[in-house]
C-alpha cells in the first residue's frame, strides 16, 4: 500500500511537469479588462480601495456610453486560494516590509499578470500605487492585448488573400470571422457581423489605406480631414448621394503619439456618424509613419452596435490594429 502511494505521488508530480522540468500551469480565467484585487476588506472599503476604483474606473475615451478602463473585484488575502489564483489579471496590494512595485507573469496560471504593490503602511501603499498608476494600468491592458492577439493568431486569415495588403506591403492579424466588403488594391474594408445578444444587428469594421507623407509635423492635425475624405469616397450611407461616414462634429477626437510594431504612430479615438442619417459609433485610428516609403499607413476600426456597451468591440479592434507590420 505504501509503495502504491509513493508511485501515485510520483505519477502526479511527473504528469504536472513538462519535458524541461517546468510545471504545467493551469489555464487562466477572467473577463477582458477586469482585475481581481487582493487586499484586506477594511482597506478596500477605505482610502486604498477608493484610490484603486477611481484609477481603474477612469472612462475610456471615444465611447458613446461611459465605460471604465478596467473593472475590478476584491478578495481578502485569506480567501486568495487555489480557485482564485487562476485569475488572469491580479493586483496584490497592502502592507509589506518596504515600499515596492513589481510585476510577475504566469505565477499560478497562464497567461497571467500579477502586479504587486506594497507599502510599509497603508498610506505608503496608496502612495506607491499612485506613483505607478499609469504603468499599472498599461501593464494590465497590454497583457489583455497580447492575449487577444494570440487568440486571433490561432485563427487568422492569410494576408496574401488581400490585394491591398500585398500592394501596400503590410500585414496584420485578420481573424477568420471578418469578411471582405471592398478590396480595391489601394483600400481595404473588412467587416465582422456581431452575432451575440442585442448587438447582433451590428458590426465591427476595419479600414486600411495609405496617404502620402508630406509634413510629419502635420500628420496628427490632419487625421480627421483624411478620415472624412475616405468616408465620403468609400463609406456610403443608405442614400449614396447624400449620406456618408464623417467624424462626429459634436465630439473632438483624442489623439496621442504611440508606437506600432516599432514605428512611430498616432492613435486617435473618437466617434463617427453618418451624415444626414442616425447611424453612429466609436472608432479607433492608427496613423503609422512609414519614413522609408514616404507615406502614412492608416488602420482604422469602427463599431456599429446600437444600444449596447462597445468597450469590448473597440478593444478587439485595438488588438488587431496593434498587430500591423510594415514588410
Amino acid at each position: 500500500m505504501k509503495k502504491l502511494l509513493v508511485i501515485c505521488v510520483f505519477f502526479i508530480l511527473f504528469s504536472s511537469c513538462k519535458g524541461d522540468d517546468k510545471f504545467v500551469l493551469r489555464n487562466s480565467i477572467g473577463s477582458l479588462n477586469k482585475v481581481m484585487v487582493v487586499t484586506k476588506a477594511s482597506d478596500w472599503n477605505d482610502e486604498l480601495g477608493k484610490e484603486i476604483r477611481n484609477s481603474f474606473g477612469e472612462l475610456v475615451l471615444g465611447l458613446p456610453q461611459p465605460e471604465p478602463l478596467l473593472k475590478v473585484s476584491q478578495i481578502a488575502p485569506n480567501g486568495f486560494g487555489s480557485m482564485m489564483k487562476v485569475s488572469r489579471n491580479i493586483l496584490i496590494i497592502g502592507e509589506g516590509t518596504k515600499n515596492e512595485f513589481y510585476v510577475k507573469n504566469n505565477v499560478y496560471a497562464q497567461p497571467q499578470t500579477i502586479v504587486y504593490v506594497y507599502g510599509e503602511d497603508v498610506a505608503s501603499a496608496i502612495e506607491t500605487f499612485k506613483k505607478n498608476e499609469a504603468e499599472i494600468i498599461k501593464t494590465f491592458i497590454d497583457s489583455d492585448i497580447k492575449m487577444t492577439q494570440n487568440v486571433f493568431e490561432s485563427r487568422k486569415v492569410d494576408n496574401a488573400n488581400y490585394r491591398t495588403l500585398q500592394n501596400l506591403g503590410i500585414g496584420f492579424t485578420i481573424p477568420d470571422n471578418y469578411r471582405t466588403v471592398d478590396d480595391t488594391g489601394d483600400f481595404l474594408w473588412l467587416r465582422q457581423h456581431l452575432t451575440s445578444g442585442i448587438a447582433k444587428t451590428g458590426s465591427n469594421n476595419i479600414l486600411v489605406y495609405s496617404i502620402p507623407l508630406k509634413e510629419e509635423t502635420k500628420v496628427a492635425q490632419n487625421i480627421v480631414a483624411v478620415r472624412d475624405s475616405i468616408g465620403e469616397a468609400h463609406i456610403p450611407g443608405s442614400d449614396q448621394e447624400t449620406m456618408h461616414m464623417i467624424t462626429e462634429e459634436a465630439y473632438t477626437p483624442f489623439t496621442e503619439e504611440t508606437i506600432i510594431q516599432g514605428n512611430k504612430a498616432f492613435e486617435t479615438r473618437g466617434k463617427w456618424e453618418v451624415k444626414n442619417d442616425f447611424m453612429a459609433g466609436p472608432f479607433i485610428n492608427y496613423s503609422v509613419i512609414d519614413q522609408k516609403n514616404n507615406r502614412v499607413i492608416v488602420f482604422e476600426g469602427f463599431t456599429y452596435a446600437p444600444s449596447v456597451n462597445k468597450r469590448a468591440f473597440v478593444f478587439e479592434l485595438e488588438a488587431i490594429g496593434k498587430s500591423l507590420k510594415i514588410n
